[in-house]
């Protein structure tokens, strides 16, 4: 492997604050600052992990409360080290992220380039994602060249070459290894010298030049062995070996294998040493994990006779009841609307009174879907939360075909809710736009991780592929565009089975501050016939295929065409039957340097609290009180219910709470005007609405009853767990 630069950063921090202390007036907390910083990275050297990550913890507190975002940064890139020095790679990978977030608040283009080759070698050498590594190392190139910090392009140049070599595309990783040759004599150190030589093996190896090949790795190896470089060393036996044998040349082939293979023993010694350090810091964890298991057993010993089938065929009739109350709602609204159409159609002279009854229909037919939707998430947000339940505490029914039907089921039942709202949205024209920054690349890559599922299921193979000439944040709406990602992401995904959905954006032109965005789904599975092709984007339309069960609301194409054309777009499609389908689009976005520095300033800060929350309930619904303090007392928060208003207001005389979970359709008093008589008590801790209604109903006067947010239901945990945490975070802030 590459040089890593996580523990090397001492070397930015010495240069970097060398320049800050020459200063005048420097203050004594800085130096604190510093000084933590550079001791947690000692101790990361001496391999004490623990320890060092408690003290960049402290360092990281202080630089925040400091708004040293430069030192917030490094607090978080060292605490990525220790999670990678572990083997924690998801864990490492998220601090990176955290610290390339602060490290865009500074001026700083240097810690930007190294923690983008940081995250590159993650990706490279940890992870096996090389699309990515190349992505981070390009980033960190253009920081290096915008320094001109020409160590740093060699060194990068050089990760480039090896990402491409990895992946098998030589002719693309070519012209970084020339480069780094050019300049490896005055920039280089013996360890790149190494790595170069067999860079230039491993290629002439793949040209079948055997001559060249075998010059450039015993020179690799000449060196490993006369200056020492144990892993480069190790690398050049391996691919030398491997060259070898290639050419048929056993013996020798052997050989360098076996010194591989005595070279990787010596180098284990380390890696044995870091296995101590975690098996050390696993021991408390292997305890609590043995005495859940003995729990586990014993409650499975006694409820082993239970007859589970029960509770299935209560749920199932539960759903079957809701699917029925909706086709019941639907039928009377179709009579009603064809009975008013007729009263218009014989009766010309009561147009008047014709056109009164046909706006009060549109009032009523808002007023109906918005009723229809908060009264099937309610008993929704029941189901699904039960069901969740029942896989925690059972998990002998894990694999259960019942219990994952009726969670298709409910999870189904809940998105054609949600399509048949949004399209009425739209027709209705109650959409507004949001204009708020967004990473192109984030949000496709959320989408891919939103769809993993489906991907999985179909044996299908996702591809991203995003033009780095793209700017990190542009303004617009990022919701709308994950809809529409999502719906045309999630198309190819079920229409294709053993393939690859290619998800490509690219700068299309640039017009003064807009960018146009090209967004193009590619996927070669079963196709569209031509004579299909239009109808596909109208409501309520599935074309019969014969490859698989694509069930759906035929809602889906339908709402994608109506938001392009918001966001002043149209949807362009290309299908062939049996070889695949190619689904383009442009978006113009605006970019404003002003509107994305506040916005990345106003990030709010992980400060990671362990403490255990008090939690107030307010809800009239006996299922959703049970549901919603499972899921709160699962992630350990303390949780109280109430039943109604009044309820709560007698409990906040007598308890403080963190914050407040508050519904909003009650008996006695509804939740809005509970949240009134509790800010005229003084109380202003957060209180957040959980609720069933569409969000932009009750958006307004949520904030004029002193609501600080809102959460519809049913809801992922880990989303609700978000907003309460920022929300207590502010206040602590405030306070």
């Amino acid at each position: 492997m590459p040089r890593n630069r996580i523990i090397s950063f001492v070397l930015v921090l010495l240069l970097y604050c060398s320049l800050a202390f020459s200063q005048e007036n420097i203050k004594d907390t800085r130096t604190r600052i510093y000084d933590l910083i550079c001791k947690a990275d000692g101790l990361l050297t001496d391999l004490k992990y623990m320890e060092s990550l408690q003290v960049s913890k402290q360092a990281l507190n202080l630089a925040y409360k400091n708004k040293q975002y430069d030192y917030v940064a490094m607090s978080y890139n060292t605490i990525a080290g220790c999670h990678e020095e572990l083997m924690n790679t998801n864990m490492a990978l998220a601090y990176y992220n955290k610290a390339l977030i602060y490290s865009q608040k500074t001026q700083n283009d240097t810690i930007k380039d190294w923690i983008y080759n940081n995250i590159g070698n993650l990706y490279n050498f940890a992870i096996k994602d090389y699309d990515k590594g190349i992505y981070h190392y390009k980033k960190s190139l253009q920081y290096a060249q915008k320094v001109k910090d020409t160590t740093e392009i060699i060194f990068t140049e050089m990760n480039l070459a090896w990402a491409y070599f990895n992946k098998k595309d030589f002719v693309q990783g070519l012209p970084y290894l020339k480069n780094v040759e050019k300049h490896l004599d005055k920039y280089g150190d013996i360890e790149s010298k190494v790595i170069v030589n067999n860079l230039f093996g491993m290629y002439y190896s793949s040209n079948g030049n055997a001559r060249l090949a075998d010059s450039y790795f015993k020179l690799a190896i000449d060196y490993g062995i006369r200056y020492k470089q144990q892993n480069a060393l190790a690398d050049a036996y391996a691919e030398y070996s491997k060259h070898l044998y290639q050419i048929k040349d056993y013996k020798n082939a052997y050989i360098n294998k076996v010194h591989y293979e005595e070279l990787k023993d010596d180098l284990h010694n380390h890696e044995k040493l870091k296995s101590a350090q975690i098996a050390g810091i696993q021991i408390e964890l292997d305890e609590s994990r043995r005495k859940i298991d003995k729990i586990e057993l014993e409650k499975y010993a006694q409820q082993k006779n239970l007859r589970n089938s029960k509770i299935i065929v209560i749920l199932f009739l539960a759903i079957l009841i809701i699917l029925l109350l909706l086709l019941y709602t639907f039928y009377k609204n179709s009579i009603y609307r064809k009975k008013v159409n007729q009263k218009l159609l014989e009766s010309n002279e009561e147009l008047k009174i014709a056109k009164d009854k046909a706006e009060e229909s549109s009032i009523l037919k808002s007023q109906f879907i918005s009723t229809v939707t908060h009264e099937l998430r309610t008993p929704l947000y029941g189901v699904i939360g039960i069901t969740n339940l029942i896989l925690d505490e059972h998990k002998e029914l894990e694999n259960s075909p019942h219990i994952n039907s009726l969670k298709f089921s409910a999870r189904y039942l809940l998105s054609l809710v949600n399509d048949l709202l949004q399209i009425h949205k739209i027709e209705d024209k109650k959409i507004v736009l949001e204009e708020l920054p967004l990473n192109v690349l984030d949000e496709i890559e959320k989408v891919k991780e939103a769809l993993q599922f489906i991907a999985i299921k179909n044996r299908n193979k996702v591809m991203i592929d995003v033009d780095i000439e793209i700017p990190e944040y542009l303004i617009g709406d990022k919701l709308r565009l994950s809809q529409i990602l999502v719906n045309l992401t999630s198309n190819a995904l079920k229409f294709t089975q053993n393939g690859v959905i290619k998800l490509a954006a690219a700068l299309e032109k640039k017009e003064g501050n807009t960018y146009y965005i090209k967004f193009e789904i590619v996927d070669n599975g079963c196709g569209i016939a031509v004579e299909n092709q239009n109808k596909i984007f109208e409501k309520f339309v599935q074309i019969d295929r014969k490859e698989g069960d694509y069930q759906g609301t035929g809602l889906g194409l339908s709402i994608v065409k109506r938001l392009l054309e918001l966001l002043g777009s149209s949807i362009r499609l290309e299908s062939k039957e049996g070889e695949g389908t190619t689904v383009t689009f442009t978006i113009p976005f605006e970019y404003d340097a002003n509107a994305t520095k506040m916005y990345i300033e106003n990030i709010d800060v992980d400060t990671t609290n362990i403490s255990s929350y008090k939690i107030l309930v307010v809800e009239d619904n006996k299922i959703n009180q049970m549901v919603t303090k499972k899921i709160i007392e699962k992630n350990n928060y303390k949780c109280f219910v109430v039943d109604d208003g009044y309820a709560a207001l007698d409990i906040l005389e007598k308890e403080t709470f963190d914050v407040i979970l508050m519904d909003i359709n009650m008996p006695v008093i509804n939740g809005f005007e509970t949240t009134r008589m509790i800010r005229d008590k003084g109380i202003d801790i957060p209180i957040i609405a959980l609720t069933a209604f569409d969000k932009d109903e009750i958006t307004d006067e949520a904030k004029l009853s002193g609501m600080n947010d809102i959460l519809i239901k049913p809801f992922e945990p880990l989303r609700l767990f978000q907003i309460i945490n920022s929300q207590i975070a502010k206040y602590s802030t405030q306070h």
